[in-house]
């Protein structure tokens, strides 16, 4: 199968150019940009006016299968990811059974061979006593170890300092990032006392960033960086919700920005009550602005979106007996689209963030970049005006804190290895993605 993508403006390491896009099979056979593609095509697509882009590799989605799939599974999400130009996702192990063993993570990837509708792999979940595990696990199989240091969904907290300790050893030795939750409980714990004595026993939502705090991140992300700089392992600090968090930046320490972080502050909490609690909170105008900066300037290495479905009768209550969190991956990229138009950030710097970075950082092998023998990955995205309704809701969940927002841009053709995967609001059910494969 030889396919054209033929006048659309490719963005590719730092470069914005008009340009073809030959694909052969599964991978990227030649990119032109200073002549006409020639040659016969079993397909050609007009890109004319649209912007070609590698395939978004998120490296933070909760998919909740096993165990918890009446809120989500990885058809559906995967479902959700192809609409949205979503090529890979790497999910985390706060599933039930949490994937903290060798036989979990197999299970895994079963699942995902026989359900997901794009690229997948599966971190594996550190605790306080799983060291054998990730001496033991297959480093170009996972991207990572998941190590929860703030209590949240799924119960997975480390909070032993001599496991804390073992475990980035471990990382360090191994050659896998450590991709840490950081939130420091005993505070929020103490925060909640406070607010219910305050404000009753299920504080409204618009308390939420008070309890969970910006001092709590900070505290905890500083203990995770201190066992970093000790070891010498590659920490990614995930969701980074304060302006003070940034300043951890440096050679061997990453920092994720994740949508719900670039796009609210805690005076949505009045509209969006809580559609946007997530853990981290969703925190002042002033944090927001704050990471919106560092996606210029290199203190954010990459986006992902922490896509976190629940039902929607799990989502009643308040700060005590709301759930956290929300689905986000179908509109992660055309709402980082959004902020390139409002000049947050550069069209190229929106695929570094979402596309090359997360490959460079978890060293995904040949995915993640448009290159001669990459796999083919690729979203076409195109101005089309459209208001999101439940009916576009393709998450298990079917509902979204973006109902109602009117985008300015639509993803056209998702293309998974090669593979026309999404296409003029069409899955192609029939079609599944890949195994990544990581440091090979």
């Amino acid at each position: 199968m030889k396919i054209l993508l033929k006048g659309g403006t490719i963005v590719n390491e730092g470069h914005s150019f008009v340009g073809d896009l030959v694909i052969e099979n599964d991978h990227i056979l030649e990119i032109i940009n200073d002549g006409i593609a020639r040659g016969n095509y079993d397909q050609i697509i007009d890109a004319t006016g649209c912007f070609v882009l590698p395939g978004v590799i998120d490296e933070h989605v909760h998919f909740r299968e096993p165990g918890l799939t009446r809120k989500a599974d990885i058809e559906s999400e995967s479902r959700a990811a192809a609409f949205g130009g979503v090529t890979s996702f790497f999910d985390m192990p706060n599933t039930n059974p949490q994937t903290t063993s060798i036989e979990t993570l197999e299970e895994k990837f079963s699942l995902g061979a026989e359900k997901s509708h794009v690229n997948y792999s599966f971190f594996i979940g550190a605790t306080n006593d799983n060291a054998e595990v990730l001496r033991t696990v297959d480093a170009t199989r996972v991207p990572g170890i998941k190590l929860f240091m703030g209590a949240s969904t799924g119960n997975m907290l480390v909070d032993k300092m001599d496991s804390l300790r073992e475990i980035f050893h471990i990382a360090k030795e191994r050659n896998l990032p450590v991709m840490t939750h950081c939130e420091d409980t005993k505070l929020i714990n103490e925060n909640m006392k406070q607010a219910k004595e305050k404000y009753g026993e299920d504080p409204d939502v618009i308390h939420h960033a008070e309890i969970r705090s910006a001092e709590a991140c900070y505290q905890s992300s500083s203990l995770a960086a201190q066992l970093a700089n000790e070891s010498g392992a590659h920490l990614h600090i995930a969701h980074i919700s304060t302006a003070d968090e940034l300043t951890l930046a440096d050679k061997n320490i990453t920092l994720e920005a994740c949508i719900a972080h670039l796009f609210f502050t805690d005076e949505d909490y009045a509209e969006k009550g809580t559609r946007i609690k997530c853990n981290p909170s969703i925190k002042s105008c002033t944090d927001r602005d704050a990471i919106r900066k560092a996606l210029m300037d290199g203190r954010i290495s990459c986006i992902g979106t922490d896509h976190a479905p629940h039902e929607l009768k799990d989502k009643v209550g308040g700060c005590a007996h709301a759930a956290s969190g929300m689905p986000m991956l179908q509109f992660s990229l055309v709402t980082m689209l959004e902020l390139v138009d409002q000049g947050v950030l550069t069209i190229e710097r929106l695929v570094e963030l979402m596309s090359h970075q997360p490959a460079r950082l978890f060293e995904v092998s040949r995915r993640g970049f448009l290159r001669p023998n990459y796999k083919a990955d690729v979203v076409i995205v195109k101005k089309e005006p459209w208001t999101v309704s439940v009916d576009d809701i393709q998450s298990k969940c079917k509902w979204s804190p973006m109902e109602g927002h009117h985008y300015q841009w639509r993803v056209a053709y998702t293309i998974c290895n090669g593979h026309i995967v999404y296409h003029k609001e069409t899955l192609d059910e029939s079609y599944r993605g890949e195994e990544i494969k990581f440091r090979a």
